[in-house]
């Protein structure tokens, strides 16, 4: 049950990266999940462990690191369209 909840807010944490950014995240459900993912780690990396907490995420840097990720996906997905 853990590991659903886990995803779940995974999802949700890298689907409001996008939404604060204005940008979808490539690869829909599963691509908001790993942003999440991702986001969670880079913010936590850099902002450290604190605020709000779900599902072992601690909210607020995860989803400074999720807009973080979404800005650089987008940023990518923008050069190769270029090429």
């Amino acid at each position: 049950m853990h590991l659903l909840w886990t995803l779940i807010i995974g999802g949700i944490i890298g689907w409001l990266g996008g939404l604060i950014v204005g940008r979808d995240v490539p690869g829909g459900i599963i691509g908001n999940i790993i942003a999440g993912f991702v986001g969670a780690w880079l913010g936590t990396l850099i902002l450290g462990d604190w605020g709000p907490r779900a599902a072992d995420f601690a909210l607020v840097p995860a989803i400074i690191g999720a807009i973080v990720v979404v800005l650089i996906l987008s940023a990518i997905m923008r050069t190769s369209r270029r090429t």
